[in-house]
């Protein structure tokens, strides 16, 4: 239809250039214009590549997938979706039914916990959650209807380590889903399918994209047919992601490896230094040698021990209080990876919808804090942490 000066409402197409951007375009558009029907049902059956609709995948999905599936080396494309626990969701969700079981790492991310705990056995899947370094546990939890075992490499928050190798063992044995959520770890430190993972999740919105402000998530599949049942449902459930989020996320992961590489070299230096203060119980760090899985994270990890440090300081939620306020110019959040410092109290965030007693059953106390470590400088960072924890102690 013409308006009133002749001209289409809508373009036909872009103008051509000889050259191209060298800054991915942002592209928010929801719908995409084939050239006859013949031609949409060539896209629709995969015989030609191209856009429909948004929900169904977008280009800025698509480049920021691309660059997933290189860092994780998967083996089929994988799904950007519109935050981890969508990714997670997307998992436990479409791919399980009622009367299945599914196991779960003890120490899994609170949201994750709380879908195992509460809203999959609210659909009739049956769950059970175990600590991921225990093989023998993990078989004793086994039943003929588990059908997935869900675990981080890095537990969150106490930084314990999995036994992967012998959980790989132990699925493959019982023809059982082994997935591997690698949001602390990443790609940089750990490649889950290089070590027989079946399904790998991230949340993007942490240390991929690393600066707070893009909401992604990811998940593939080793297995084709699985990895499109993950693809088709993400679609249905409308799990498709922001154009806008995926650009964002696509320009933090171009400097992820220099982040990453300087938040780790600093967070094994806090760690140490955590150490030396008086007013501090324990420190928590999968490089130092007091971590009682520190041989195998060396084996898992290749010395490769993320940025992320927990620690208890001597005292309870007042002592809590008054550390987070001493800490000058870092942000108390629950949340992990942005380029600043940020510190997280499981107590009263993450595990708050655990009892007391089944955190301290964990090792997590009202001292207790997980502290993701940025790019301030180190010296800094070392002096914010002495002062904080002199003033909450009065050590």
């Amino acid at each position: 239809m013409k308006n009133e000066k002749g001209s289409i409402v809508r373009p036909d197409a872009l103008p051509d250039s000889a050259s191209r951007p060298v800054v991915t375009p942002l592209s928010p558009s929801v719908v995409y214009a084939s050239e006859t029907p013949d031609m949409l049902d060539r896209q629709y059956e995969g015989a030609l590549h191209g856009y429909t609709y948004a929900r169904e995948g977008h280009p800025n999905a698509d480049v920021v997938a691309r660059r997933m599936d290189r860092l994780e080396g998967a083996p089929h494309a994988g799904v950007v979706t519109a935050s981890g626990m969508a990714a997670v969701s997307a998992v436990l969700l479409g791919l399980t039914q009622a009367g299945d079981h599914v196991i779960g790492g003890n120490q899994l991310y609170g949201r994750s916990l709380r879908m195992m705990k509460e809203d999959l056995p609210r659909l009739g899947i049956a769950t059970s959650l175990v600590d991921p370094g225990d093989i023998e546990a993990m078989r004793a939890a086994l039943r003929p209807e588990t059908r997935m075992v869900l675990i981080e490499v890095v537990s969150n928050p106490t930084l314990r380590v999995a036994d992967l190798e012998g959980l790989k063992a132990l699925c493959a044995q019982h023809d059982i889903l082994l997935v591997v959520d690698n949001t602390f770890t990443t790609p940089r430190a750990i490649r889950p399918f290089d070590w027989g993972a079946d399904i790998v999740i991230h949340s993007i919105t942490k240390l991929l994209a690393g600066h707070s402000d893009v909401m992604l998530g990811y998940v593939a599949a080793r297995d084709a047919a699985l990895n499109d049942r993950l693809r088709v449902f993400t679609v249905t459930a409308g799990m498709n992601p922001s154009p806008f989020d995926c650009w964002l996320a696509e320009r933090g992961m171009l400097s992820f490896d220099l982040r990453f590489d300087r938040a780790q070299a600093t967070a094994a230096r806090l760690a140490d230094h955590l150490g030396t203060l008086e007013g501090v119980r324990r420190v928590i760090y999968p490089g130092r040698d007091d971590h009682p899985d520190r041989a195998r994270a060396m084996a898992l990890l290749g010395g490769q021990f993320c940025n992320m440090v927990s620690f208890e300081l001597n005292g309870g939620r007042e002592t809590a209080n008054a550390f987070t306020r001493a800490a000058d110019g870092l942000s108390f959040a629950p949340t992990l990876g942005d380029i600043g410092t940020t510190l997280s109290h499981p107590a009263s965030s993450s595990h708050r919808a655990l009892t007391a007693k089944e955190r301290a059953e964990l090792g997590m106390s009202e001292g207790f804090f997980r502290v993701s470590v940025g790019l301030e400088d180190p010296d800094t960072l070392c002096r914010i942490f002495t002062d904080a924890v002199a003033a909450a102690t009065g050590s």
